[in-house]
């Protein structure tokens, strides 16, 4: 007597696309996609014509020069600097504390719920790195000149309203702005080579 074969019975398929799709929705719905952030700067309104014909000309004393070198070397108005003094060397140039006549120009101004004070509204920070600089060392530096602008304004808001900038109402907090204004310049990176 032969054997018989025995058919193997055909699996139902017709709902696999459905689960298919079920299952991505669910993944789509449940999985949070990391967004990438960036730098946050505020880009200067586009000029008139007025302002176009102007040639607005920047103290040098108003100005901080932070280069980054191709050997990602920091040099502060051409002299060299370690990486853990640049904070330091921001904070007091955007206060100018003793108002000295090689730093930027104090100006007097009133702030709603600060009232008159003198501050150093036109001062910039120019950033200029070489074609060579590493991204590290980039982002090392703009997180320290934001550090420092940050702790300039948690400093005064401790001093006026006893609390961090982070807690003051949306009023003070743009106080704080108008006093500590973040003037951060960037230019287009250049092959300046090593630090000398």
């Amino acid at each position: 007597m032969g054997k018989q074969k025995r058919e193997v019975p055909e699996l139902n398929s017709s709902s696999t696309a459905d689960i298919a799709f079920l299952l991505l929705v669910f993944f789509l719905m449940t999985t949070s996609m990391a967004v990438n952030k960036g730098l946050q700067r505020l880009l200067p309104p586009i000029p008139t014509e007025e302002q176009k014909q102007e040639d607005m000309k920047v103290k040098e004393r108003n100005i901080l020069v932070v280069l980054i070198n191709s050997q990602d070397e920091l040099m502060v108005n051409k002299k060299p600097m370690q990486l853990a003094d640049l904070r330091a060397t921001v904070k007091e140039f955007v206060q100018n504390p003793a108002n000295d006549p090689n730093m930027p120009e104090k100006k007097e101004i009133t702030i709603d719920l600060i009232g008159n004070i003198a501050v150093t509204k036109d001062h910039i920070i120019s950033l200029q790195n070489d074609r060579g600089t590493s991204y590290a060392a980039y982002i090392e530096v703009q997180n320290e000149l934001i550090a420092a602008y940050n702790e300039l304004r948690n400093e005064f808001a401790q001093a006026k309203w006893g609390k961090r900038f982070e807690e003051c109402t949306e009023a003070q907090q743009k106080a704080i702005q108008k006093v500590y204004p973040q003037k951060i310049s960037e230019a287009e990176p250049k092959n300046y080579g090593g630090a000398k």
